[in-house]
């Protein structure tokens, strides 16, 4: 058996650790729905997920909108007939929209940095917890399992190689908001995470996995992985909290970041 058999798990993103997440559920038994913005990312994930390892299907959304992700609540459970468990992972670098440093940050680059990393939790989240709210609890593990995507620069900054402040804050929130819905939602028998990674190869780290100055820091930053982790390192971690095993855990904040919290940030802010 599986460590997630018989779940129903809403993957939200289609690439980099939701793409590794979104494989591993399945290879662990559960039944997967993806949600992306890109279809062509969802249809990929799931027709591979189909070929190989379990059972999936997706409906491509943008998540910044309350009716594309009415949309997507609604599919998983006209497909699946319940949802056991979220994974939200979508999410991006606001730096294009005007994300910076506080002092050169824009107002569209503090909006639109929360609404894809905040504002997407927020919405997914809700409607998700509304749906589990209606489900019958399972004997072991209550009616369901959220696990929100934090970052450890919300907590553990890195002013010099990465000084995007929205970003930071926003992150943070989703700490807020896992702490908060935790207590909140514990006497229904619902719980909801966070996972707080550090550097990940990913499509969004992909310029910084490509500079020698990020590769040094983050190979004395994150000491245990001796440089970027890979999508794999952070799925162990999902999967335990979003099965039985954690049907005790919730409202916890847990840091996969190869040591980065822990260790010492030196030359961060350079001949500053």
């Amino acid at each position: 058996m599986g460590r997630l058999d018989g779940k129903v798990i809403l993957v939200a993103g289609a690439t980099g650790m939701a793409a590794d997440a979104a494989k591993r559920f399945a290879a662990e038994g559960a039944r997967v729905f993806v949600t992306a913005r890109t279809e062509a990312n969802c249809r990929e994930l799931v027709e591979r997920i189909a070929a190989t390892v379990g059972e999936a299907a997706f409906l491509a959304a943008d998540l910044r909108e309350e009716p594309d992700v009415a949309a997507v609540v609604a599919a998983v459970r006209e497909r699946f007939g319940r949802i056991d468990g979220l994974y939200h992972v979508a999410g991006g670098s606001g730096r294009r929209f005007g994300d910076g440093p506080l002092h050169e940050a824009t107002l569209d680059g503090w909006n639109e940095t929360f609404r894809l990393n905040l504002t997407t939790q927020f919405l997914v989240a809700r409607d998700v917890v509304s749906a589990m709210l209606g489900q019958e609890p399972s004997a072991a593990a209550g009616r369901g399992s959220l696990l929100l995507m934090s970052s450890v620069l919300g907590f553990h900054p890195a002013p010099r190689p990465f000084p995007t402040h929205a970003y930071a804050a926003a992150k943070a929130a989703v700490g807020g908001l896992v702490r908060a819905t935790a207590a909140y939602y514990a006497p229904d028998g619902i719980r909801v995470n966070g996972v707080l990674p550090s550097l990940v190869t990913t499509p969004m780290s992909a310029r910084a996995a490509e500079d020698a100055a990020t590769l040094d820091y983050a190979a004395r930053r994150q000491p245990l992985a001796g440089g970027f982790m890979a999508p794999e390192d952070v799925t162990g971690a999902a999967v335990y909290l979003l099965s039985d095993e954690s049907r005790f855990v919730t409202g916890q904040l847990l840091r996969v970041d190869g040591g980065w919290s822990v260790s010492d940030a030196w030359g961060v802010r350079g001949d500053r």
